[in-house]
């Protein structure tokens, strides 16, 4: 059986078009419905997950030796202030920008006392009266995920508290 020229290489264009489609679009649609659930209709806020069990699964399967909270920002009104409070063992800061890239870290080994971070956009710059670290962010929305090693159900009630002093906010909410 004989395979028209045409058509082998009609289907080999369609193939490549639906995967440079799908690459490009795939990863900025899953992040979509990500940042849905960890906002809830809110931005600029953390969110405490609720303890880790083996039904835990809203966006990917977490470990269940972590207290997370997460919070979905959106840099369109300006900065963002982040402060992840002090922990005394393990616990880290990723942000996430809109196609699900992992764009920035920090962790207990770099800032034993917690960390502080003002969020701002590429290329827009932070304002001069900024204290902190500035890390600009490829995208205007995006996930911030704070992990605290917390194992037992005492640990994880310590690593709540802790995450009532932590900060995701527009740098001018309070003014």
């Amino acid at each position: 059986m004989k395979i028209s020229y045409n058509l082998f290489w009609g289907t080999v264009i369609i193939a490549v078009i639906t995967h440079v489609i799908a690459i490009n679009m795939l990863p900025k649609t899953l992040m979509n419905v990500a940042f849905e659930r960890v906002g809830a209709g809110r931005v600029n806020q953390w969110r405490l997950a609720d303890r880790v069990t083996e039904n835990s699964r809203a966006i990917v399967r977490p470990a269940p030796d972590f207290a997370y909270s997460a919070c979905a920002f959106d840099l369109a009104d300006g900065p963002v202030v982040i402060h992840v409070a002090p922990w005394e063992d393990y616990w880290s800061l990723s942000l996430y920008q809109s196609n699900s890239d992992n764009f920035f870290v920090l962790n207990d080994r770099e800032s034993r006392q917690g960390g502080d971070i003002v969020l701002v956009r590429r290329g827009r710059g932070a304002p001069d009266d900024v204290a902190g670290r500035v890390v600009e962010a490829p995208s205007d929305r995006g996930i911030a995920l704070i992990r605290r090693l917390a194992p037992t159900a005492e640990s994880y009630a310590a690593a709540a508290a802790a995450a009532r002093s932590d900060v995701c906010a527009a740098l001018n909410a309070g003014s």
